[in-house]
């Protein structure tokens, strides 16, 4: 349970004395404002909340923060943050990283941590390059990117971050943009709520290195036409018009037109705990030739309560030291004991 504080916090407790050191223009500084803007409303104690990262321009976020936090080691943060909340469960800990931190050199630590279920939340933050290192490819960019690393075109199948973390059984995935402010502020809160391994996509534009990767998304002339913000219990129904509809041909999604031989009820209803049509959401984009032109979905994909490790943990131990007299030899020996004659 949440200490409720007795002198209310407002967005500038959270905001440090350091300089903000990301390129003018960043997507990082959007994120970073709505992160401090969220937090007061999550009635927390500051010294109970923890912001781990590891390395990467998204990584500086934890000396932005005013809380307790550790710039740790490369692809390690979710292994640090695993220890902490490990050994001490009450507090709010959240894990800071990018495309690269997390899926390439740190993708084992993370698809462990979503799979053992700690209570903590991933802000995965894609920009489809190595920003930090100066435009590299990485795992999420697009094949035959032209980069300092890949000059003839990356050959590289890139990772779906949210189709990998369904894989690893996140128990809460969701997607949301920096160029959003509204939504990015009401996923933060749902990551938060979310009692398990919550991971959330963040696209964020590098505007030095991949600048307008997630363009048509954002822009508002495109972002009517080419995003789908989908919501619990609700038909998919985006468009200028708001008459435009995706609907379940047997598994296949479809684009329809609603009043031309369809209505909203014969289109898909969002449920975010319907695990198989999480799978179909998470990949709606993958073969554009092949499905025709979808659009992107933001929003809560799929939440599914199931028991977290530190707790399951903690009952372990608790049961141990309930014993009258722990054999430490016995334990040591374990099951698999035999006798020479």
């Amino acid at each position: 349970m949440s200490e409720v504080l007795t002198n209310a916090l407002t967005a500038k407790d959270f905001a440090t004395d350091q300089e903000v050191r990301w390129c003018p223009g960043c997507g990082d500084y959007s994120i970073l404002a709505q992160v401090q803007r969220v937090m007061p409303g999550l009635n927390i104690p500051k010294e109970n909340i923890v912001f781990i990262s590891g390395i990467g321009c998204s990584s500086r976020f934890p000396y932005y923060m005013n809380t307790y936090g550790m710039h740790s080691i490369h692809g390690r943060a979710t292994a640090i943050a695993s220890g902490l909340k490990a050994s001490r469960p009450e507090l709010s800990v959240w894990i800071v990283t990018g495309d690269g931190d997390g899926l390439s050199i740190g993708g084992n630590h993370t698809i462990h941590l979503l799979r053992r279920n700690f209570d903590v939340n991933v802000l995965l933050f894609n920009n489809q390059i190595y920003g930090l290192t100066k435009g590299q490819y990485s795992p999420t960019s697009e094949e035959n990117k032209v980069t300092k690393s890949t000059p003839f075109g990356s050959i590289d199948h890139p990772f779906n971050p949210l189709a990998l973390a369904l894989g690893a059984d996140a128990s809460f995935i969701a997607r949301t943009m920096d160029r959003d402010p509204k939504h990015l502020q009401a996923m933060l809160i749902r990551t938060h709520e979310h009692k398990g391994a919550s991971f959330l996509e963040i696209y964020q534009n590098c505007n030095i290195f991949n600048d307008g990767a997630f363009e048509v998304f954002t822009e508002k002339g495109s972002k009517v036409e080419e995003t789908i913000f989908v919501e619990h219990g609700k038909p998919m129904i985006f468009g200028a018009e708001g008459n435009k509809g995706i609907r379940l041909d047997g598994f296949k999604p479809q684009v329809v037109t609603l009043g031309e031989g369809f209505s909203a009820d014969d289109l898909w209803v969002h449920d975010e705990k319907d695990i198989f049509k999480a799978q179909l959401l998470t990949r709606i984009f993958d073969n554009p030739a092949l499905e025709g032109h979808l659009p992107r979905p933001f929003g809560v994909f799929y939440e599914n309560d199931r028991p977290c490790y530190e707790e399951m943990m903690a009952l372990q131990l608790e049961d141990a030291i309930a014993r009258k007299t722990p054999d430490l030899d016995a334990l040591l020996r374990g099951k698999e004991v035999w006798t020479i004659q």
